[in-house]
């Protein structure tokens, strides 16, 4: 008989459920059942979501912050109970800071489809089962649905700024080209007008590496006790790859082993172990299911669909629009921001952000980012 682990095993999901703790969050309840794109409706939704400053009495000086695949709400603030994790943009969201808590109010949720407090596919369906592989196809567009719902919720008719990064910039643009008169400046961070080929790609692995896993059950794993973690893991670590840089890592691990453990017998060199780690950790805060749903989510995005082709689409674009990419971004390289910013009417140009971080630059360059909200956001009226 095997000896027990002396680490405890996963839950089935790392996502958030009913009982734990709410750390920050508020929700935001979809009155209606959610019209969605691909067709069919989602009743019962919910967005989970967290703020920081006070609104004016206007709203005037509102600021929408989306996060990319794996984010959440939390963009600020430490972590502890209900929040597995330090808020990822923590360094740009506070007093002082560039989305200054004494002048705006932060507005950020966890998307339509995520596991951090709102309706996905860990959630419970009206019946109390979890909804599992009945879960619907979403789309940007109706992640941005619910989004606007949670607006009108709050009162806020126009966000002084949207702004996010790669799958938040997917949702920042469809906000500014579906409800330009909502968006009063926009700053988007290495994203794209629409998936490309390789980024579908990509996440085509990432998702099939999922659902070959055994316990992955169809995608009804929930309850069960027992989730996809390898497959979860494997996702993790490819998309992990892409989102740095070669010469990072190179520069970081070369070729290197983990510690005493040797590679011509079994051990593993330091870039393996690195992503061990992070696959380790995405599998204890995070649910496959999401993953699924929030990468098929992207692969879908093309901001063009219904609108006569990008261009068309974004010359919808009225608000004050400042585009960025990171100079060492393989995956979402900043050819297409140049796109982006040659298409958008108000846009002033490509900015690029310098980083050896490739993808992820856009989360770590805070300083850069912080430049760039600050050319975009003036000092708020409070009347």
């Amino acid at each position: 008989m095997p000896a027990p682990s002396p680490v405890p095993l996963p839950p089935a999901s790392g996502a958030w459920r009913e009982g734990d703790p709410p750390g920050r969050r508020r929700w935001y309840e979809h009155g209606e059942p959610l019209r969605l794109e691909a067709g069919g409706e989602l009743p019962g939704a919910r967005l989970a979501f967290e703020t920081w400053g006070r609104p004016a009495p206007g709203r005037s000086n509102a600021v929408l912050v989306l996060h990319a695949l794996t984010g959440d709400s939390h963009v600020a603030g430490p972590a502890g109970p209900g929040h597995p994790t330090a808020g990822w943009w923590d360094g740009l969201v506070g007093p002082g800071r560039a989305l200054d808590t004494d002048r705006y109010f932060v507005v950020a949720p966890n998307v339509l489809g995520g596991c951090q407090g709102s309706t996905g596919p860990s959630s419970p369906r009206p019946d109390g089962r979890p909804w599992g592989s009945a879960f619907p196809f979403l789309t940007q567009r109706d992640q941005v649905d619910a989004e606007a719902g949670l607006a009108d919720a709050l009162g806020i008719d126009r966000w002084a700024l949207v702004v996010g990064g790669s799958m938040g910039g997917m949702r920042a643009l469809e906000w500014a080209v579906g409800r330009p008169e909502r968006t009063g400046a926009l700053l988007l961070l290495a994203t794209t007008a629409a998936a490309s080929a390789e980024q579908i790609a990509w996440a085509g692995v990432q998702t099939g590496a999922i659902r070959a896993d055994p316990d992955w059950r169809g995608g009804d794993y929930h309850g069960t006790g027992r989730g996809p973690h390898t497959g979860l893991g494997l996702a993790r670590r490819l998309a992990h790859v892409t989102y740095r840089s070669e010469p990072e890592l190179q520069e970081r691990f070369g070729r290197a082993a983990q510690g005493a453990e040797d590679p011509w017998s079994g051990g593993r060199y330091q870039v393996e172990s690195y992503l061990d780690h992070h696959a380790a950790t995405l599998v204890r805060r995070f649910d496959a299911g999401s993953y699924v749903t929030l990468a098929e989510a992207m692969n879908s995005h093309d901001v063009g669909r219904g609108r006569g082709g990008a261009r068309a689409a974004l010359g919808r674009v009225r608000a004050r629009t400042l585009v960025a990419g990171v100079d060492s971004d393989r995956l979402y390289p900043p050819s297409q921001q140049a796109e982006l910013a040659a298409g958008i009417p108000t846009a002033d140009g490509v900015r690029l952000i310098g980083s050896p971080h490739g993808h992820d630059g856009f989360l770590v360059e805070t300083q850069q980012v912080a430049a760039l909200v600050g050319e975009l956001l003036p000092p708020p009226a409070f009347t």
